[in-house]
């Protein structure tokens, strides 16, 4: 469920990004490539949530 919460909101906010950006520049909006950035966004913080430590660390 973290999966598909983590897609949800990387290719909505990426999506709305991209769009606000493209109408920005005047230039066109391209949904699959928004997407794909999205998707890619979602796998490295999945991937970045996954190497962190979760124990916490003792004091020095």
């Amino acid at each position: 469920m973290r999966a598909f919460w983590t897609i949800f909101w990387s290719l909505l906010l990426i999506n709305m990004v991209s769009y606000v950006v493209a109408n920005m520049q005047g230039d066109t909006y391209n949904y699959l490539l928004s997407s794909a950035v999205a998707v890619v966004f979602a796998i490295v913080v999945m991937l970045v949530g996954k190497a962190l430590p979760n124990e916490p660390v003792e004091k020095h």
